[in-house]
């Protein structure tokens, strides 16, 4: 079709008499725009769109048509509701009207050529049949065979109507039954693909102070093949259980609490209002602000985490920034799921990007850690300083683990890194242990260890391992 397209770049499509570009039958009437529209978008490319509006029906059966609804629309969710409605059959009309499809639809018809002199600018009017329109337009005029091209002769292509099946954009058609004449208010609800959001956060924390600044965004995205205008807007997070294979949000971390946060719940999901009215264009993407924080206490968290016991080379420490979403935070807020950005002040006050993370949808009252890198002045190395076989009987046995852990630090100021040894398993004992620590599961034993600036920490331990 390439060959058809670069053809009708050239022309200026024109009807011999003025046409509607959506011809519908007598009875079809194309209600007034909405009243008001309400977007619900879940976080599974998936939203609710309910479009209300006003009618004026008459008694029994009319034909009402709602051109604009979402080109990705789920026609098998369609729902109108009305007082004294029911819904006798629905079409989803989707072929929409373009220069290709125009030509396409008038093969084996005639069509009108108006050609132009560039010389003199007289005009020259011919009838054509529509041969055919495939790699390119071939034409019957008269006796002769032409092919239309696109050789730099101004041409018009003048079509006689626009075929009942082609509409300039997707048009809902629905047949009502109406129990009485009159006016009254009318839902109409589906669900379309096209939709999306996301969240995104920007950090900026203060290490000296102990605080952080936190603004949340919502990035909204629109490829339904139709322009939301005003629309009270809702997000839902959450993961659906959809059969069609249209699940698949964010795949960050869950993290739990116990604090009821201020978002709207439905069922089991969180639902977080726009507060003001949004307008998205198709294929745009839009920013709107989900709220804002100052002052949050936050701090810097260095961690090494070992699974299972061996001897280990020196490796970098995790660095986060930790903060708990809860209330006496300043915060207490159920978080979407998305990109968590953080920035820090230099030694000159300029504001540097230091790392960015993941999180899962996160709770009210949960802890929240954002990795941010990994810290090469910071080390922990792992030796085993002895390790023997202890037989239970003949069929059982354990082994006893003495473990040594050097923790550096290469900073001018001093550190404390939490040092995690998991791989006990749920039999897994304690022996001794040079600094207290806390076994927060069955599996894992952690030590708060503090390293003074430009030193080194030893801390050791024994475990018996089944």
């Amino acid at each position: 079709m390439r060959s058809l397209k670069r053809a009708l770049l050239a022309l200026t499509v024109l009807a011999s008499t003025p046409l509607a570009l959506t011809p519908a039958p007598a009875a079809a009437q194309q209600p007034a725009g909405p009243e008001r529209l309400a977007l619900t978008i879940y976080n599974q490319n998936l939203a609710l769109v309910e479009d209300v509006r006003r009618l004026n029906l008459p008694a029994g059966r009319s034909r009402q048509e709602f051109p604009g609804v979402s080109a990705s629309i789920r026609p098998e969710t369609v729902s109108l509701s009305g007082d004294g409605l029911s819904v006798v059959e629905q079409n989803f009309d989707f072929d929409l009207l373009t220069p290709d499809k125009l030509m396409t639809a008038a093969v084996g018809d005639e069509i009108g050529l108006v050609r132009i002199n560039p010389a003199t600018g007289g005009e020259t009017e011919l009838r054509a049949r529509v041969l055919a329109a495939n790699e390119g337009v071939v034409l019957q005029i008269g006796d002769r065979i032409e092919v239309l091209r696109d050789d730099g002769v101004p041409t018009r292509v003048i079509f006689d109507e626009v075929p009942a099946n082609l509409r300039p954009r997707p048009t809902l058609s629905v047949t009502l039954n109406a129990d009485r004449a009159g006016t009254r208010e009318t839902t109409l609800s589906y669900l379309t693909t096209g939709l999306s959001w996301r969240a995104d956060y920007v950090i900026d924390f203060d290490e000296a102070a102990g605080r952080m600044d936190l603004t949340g965004w919502i990035t909204l995205t629109n490829q339904s093949g139709v322009t939301f205008t005003d629309a009270d807007t809702r997000l839902v997070a959450g993961e659906l259980n959809m059969l069609s294979g249209l699940g698949g949000g964010y795949g960050g971390r869950n993290t739990y609490g116990t604090d009821s946060g201020d978002a709207e719940d439905l069922a089991d999901y969180y639902i977080y209002p726009i507060p003001e009215r949004v307008t998205v264009a198709n294929n745009q993407t839009k920013q709107v602000g989900l709220y804002a924080a100052t002052g949050v206490p936050a701090r810097k968290r260095y961690r090494s985490e070992f699974s299972g016991f061996g001897n280990r080379q020196p490796s970098s420490a995790e660095v986060a920034v930790v903060f708990d979403n809860s209330r006496a935070s300043g915060l207490g807020r159920a978080l979407p799921s998305g990109i968590v950005r953080v920035y820090m002040d230099d030694v000159g006050g300029q504001s540097r990007f230091v790392g960015e993370d993941g999180i899962g949808h996160t709770s009210a009252g949960a802890e929240v850690a954002i990795t941010t890198g990994s810290a090469f002045d910071v080390t922990v190395q792992t030796t085993i300083t002895d390790s023997q076989v202890i037989r239970i009987d003949q069929n059982n046995a354990r082994t006893r683990y003495e473990m040594a852990y050097d923790v550096r630090n290469a900073r001018r100021e001093p550190v404390t890194v939490e040092l995690r040894q998991t791989g006990l398993g749920r039999n897994g004992r304690l022996i001794s242990e040079s600094q207290t620590g806390e076994r927060p599961n069955a599996d894992t034993r952690v030590w708060q260890v503090r390293v003074p600036a430009n030193g080194t920490t030893r801390v050791t331990a024994t475990f018996e391992i089944e």
